[in-house]
């Protein structure tokens, strides 16, 4: 981004004075004005101070960055295991709050990672949601509601306790998996799977290729695709996800019936997949799990 300084004018001097106002900082009578002067210029300063930012009064990209940062609530977005990790104010009240009720999450440092992963995930399940790890408005809903608890309490007491990543890291390691989108969810969703097996170690072997690409001539591929479209291709069965509770086991048939040192199988997603951001998450936090066990 463009730097801001003292002296400019306009939308991007009133858009920083708004998150300045709503995080407490006082711009002085005149207020949000698009002017950024005086009581601006002191408060930025005063926000790079307290964020340990060189204190120049100028909001380029990591003051701005902190800034963005800052302003999140919980419950602006939601959350989940991603690369680029998640960061900012909301992540650091998640991990504040799941520390304090008992759910490690390893340090409050404002990063969605692993670790506050399989934290969000034992919140989830102790709170009979469902534990997908995704961070969205009924985990949201029920963390807050929860506040009376956790608000003021020592969010260090319980980071260290049973710290792990939220699946076999090991076995992502390992297994040489390639996946391909074979239409736009698939896509979609292959992408996701590969994002959140490398947000989960940085080490892990799935890579995604696209559909027409050259593939190798051994190790398994998974090829993903919305319902009803499952190309019908001899020798390659179809794994259709309708239940969570069957995608291990009919993963683990299909793969074991297919001979020799290529195996390639078909996944058919649900067919009430919504075709939005917390279906997508959804659908490929089920695939990876269900990957690390039959993989294991």
């Amino acid at each position: 981004m463009k730097p801001v300084r003292p002296g400019d004018r306009g939308p991007a001097a009133e858009d920083i004075q708004r998150r300045l106002l709503a995080l407490g900082y006082d711009l002085g009578r005149t207020g949000v004005d698009g002017v950024f002067l005086g009581a601006t210029t002191q408060a930025v300063r005063e926000f790079q101070l307290s964020h340990e930012l060189a204190e120049d009064g100028t909001v380029g990209h990591a003051t701005w960055s902190m800034l963005v940062d800052a302003s999140f609530s919980l419950g602006d977005r939601m959350l989940y295991l991603r690369l680029p990790h998640f960061h900012g104010h909301d992540v650091t009240v998640l991990q504040q709050a799941l520390n304090a009720l008992g759910f490690a999450c390893g340090a409050v440092d404002g990063i969605f990672g692993a670790f506050t992963e399989r934290a969000a995930r034992e919140f989830q399940r102790n709170a009979g949601l469902t534990a997908d790890g995704i961070v969205g408005p009924n985990t949201c809903r029920t963390i807050i509601n929860l506040r009376h608890v956790w608000e003021g309490k020592d969010a260090h007491a319980h980071s260290e306790a049973l710290t792990a990543p939220a699946r076999a890291v090991e076995v992502l390691e390992r297994a040489g998996i390639v996946v391909v989108g074979e239409d736009e969810v698939g896509r979609r969703v292959a992408e996701r799977l590969v994002n959140l097996a490398h947000a989960t170690t940085p080490n892990a072997r799935m890579r995604t290729v696209a559909q027409n690409e050259q593939l190798p001539g051994k190790g398994d591929v998974l090829r993903i695709c919305g319902t009803g479209n499952a190309p019908t291709v001899p020798g390659r069965p179809i794994v259709n996800v309708e239940s969570p509770d069957v995608v291990v086991s009919r993963l683990l048939t299909a793969l074991e019936a297919v001979p020799g040192a290529h195996r390639e199988v078909i996944i058919e997603l649900d067919a009430d997949h919504g075709g939005d951001e917390l279906s997508d998450q959804r659908a490929a936090v089920l695939l990876l799990d269900a990957v690390c066990v039959v993989f294991d």
